[in-house]
């Protein structure tokens, strides 16, 4: 179990040596979970979003002109047609700044001679199609400040879509009560249960079934292959502990760097599970294969064990698993959230959640998934389809300034790191957290939710493109069946 001062609305006693009193002193508090936001600005330049061609020629010759047309106020010839500040630098618009540009395009309305802005191509032919520009502008902004982004123009794109996007969230105000947890009025539980649940409960015989609470349904997935420049399990451990979550690491690398368990999840492969030993006490383990994984359950019983695997081509897979004696299943697609025959995690969820329903055995058992998640959004739509809890991974590589030199591809893509600070690296990490867990909160307020725990499949309040679709045109002739 997490400590207590890591969920919302508990109880903690600390004494000034830093220790925990005795439970039943009567100077019990409560604290709310909160996550230590502090501004991490990037540490190296990225392109900018736009790129500000000036006609110097051009620009000469106005100011000349303006100077006599003004009578030699100066003051007035040399005001800046930009309120943003593109061109308040030394020598104006003779080299402007073109980090500071927004794309209002109130420069070229007024000079359209002279000023011209153009998406910058060095920046829009960053990623794909899945990890576009707009979606690591917002990572980034994440991971800086800790807030949500907030455009004030409205939402610009559009409105479906494949993926994510054909999938939007039901948050009717009008007709549920709103909770209004994000500014502390009232309290949202982020808290996670994570692990294996009896069906039935004897309050005589109370089984002793290992279990994982957490204040984030948000998992640090395996850190991605790369070079030597920077200490990627250091970055990941820390990052943990500062958001009380937890953090997959190789078993290998745990035990070379001497890392405590308390937000560590070792990862075994196959044939490391008589590294094991060292492990007694660990809150989470993770296996490969099912053989390792029962091995581990059989060695660590008062552990969660968690199965990482694809997503099944037949979600009864996780039945017969779950029979087996798996009750954590850590179900993993590609960096786009493409898994089996080429399709979309937001279906293969779905599907697996229903089959565990269909069995009446999705309480007694947790669900993980990682891939395809790089927006907050993301996170509750895959709740909504039916996880417990997501691991994330391209957007963390992202919020440190990593970027694959070929593309996002498969999980063996080697990620090029600047050289960066760990303090720095484990703050972005953990602003991008509290940036998407205020997110959370203000979506589960709308639906009137007070827990993400009965957040989880609740497919009634979300809304599906192709369904609605369907509904509204299937009988007007030409639509496709």
């Amino acid at each position: 179990m997490v400590d207590d001062a890591a969920m919302e609305g508990s109880a903690i006693t600390k004494n000034p040596a830093g220790g925990d009193e005795d439970k039943s002193s009567p100077s019990h508090t409560f604290e709310r979970y909160s996550l230590p936001v502090r501004d991490a600005p990037d540490l190296h330049s990225t392109p900018s979003r736009f790129k500000v061609s000036v006609d110097r020629v051009g620009l000469a010759k106005l100011l000349f002109k303006e100077v006599f047309h003004y009578r030699f106020n100066m003051g007035l010839v040399l005001s800046r047609p930009c309120i943003y500040g593109v061109f308040g630098g030394p020598l104006g618009g003779f080299a402007p700044r073109e980090h500071e540009c927004v794309g209002c395009l109130r420069c070229t309305i007024e000079h359209p001679e002279i000023v011209k802005v153009e998406p910058n191509p060095l920046r829009w032919g960053w990623g794909d199609d899945f990890h576009n520009p707009l979606a690591l502008d917002t990572v980034d902004h994440e991971s800086r400040s800790g807030s949500v982004p907030v455009r004030g123009q409205g939402y610009r794109g559009k409105f479906g879509g494949a993926g994510w996007d054909g999938m939007w969230t039901d948050m009717s105000e009008i007709v549920r009560p709103t909770r209004d947890g994000i500014h502390g009025r009232e309290s949202i539980s982020t808290l996670v249960d994570l692990g294996g649940s009896p069906p039935l409960v004897d309050p005589d015989d109370l089984p002793d079934t290992p279990t994982l609470s957490l204040p984030l349904p948000t998992f640090l997935d395996l850190p991605p292959a790369q070079s030597q420049q920077i200490d990627l399990p250091e970055i990941w451990h820390r990052a943990a502990a500062m958001t009380k979550g937890m953090a997959f690491l190789p078993v290998r690398t745990v035990l070379e760097k001497g890392c405590p368990t308390t937000h560590i999840a070792p990862f075994f492969s196959s044939g490391e599970e008589h590294l094991c030993a060292s492990f007694h006490g660990t809150r989470l383990v993770e296996a490969e294969s099912l053989e390792t994984a029962l091995a581990l359950q059989r060695a660590l019983p008062q552990s969660v064990v968690s199965l990482r695997m694809p997503y099944p081509e037949d979600p009864t897979e996780l039945v017969r698993l779950f029979q087996k004696g798996i009750r954590l299943f850590h179900l993993v697609a590609d960096f786009h959230g493409i898994g089996p025959q080429g399709r979309f995690v937001l279906d293969l969820i779905q599907e697996s959640h229903c089959a565990l329903v269909s069995e009446g055995i999705r309480d007694q058992c947790s669900l993980i998934g990682t891939g395809g998640i790089l927006l907050a959004e993301h996170t509750a739509k895959a709740i909504l389809c039916g996880l417990d809890a997501v691991a994330l991974d391209t957007a963390l590589s992202i919020a440190i300034h990593g970027r694959p030199p070929g593309g996002f591809g498969g999980r063996d893509t080697r990620y090029s790191f600047p050289h960066i600070p760990v303090d720095w690296a484990a703050q972005r990490i953990t602003n991008l957290l509290s940036a998407w867990r205020d997110q959370l909160l203000e979506i589960m307020g709308a639906m009137g939710l007070r827990e993400i725990r009965r957040m989880r499949g609740e497919m009634g309040r979300a809304l599906f493109q192709s369904i609605l679709e369907k509904e509204a045109f299937s009988d007007i002739e030409g639509f496709p069946e």
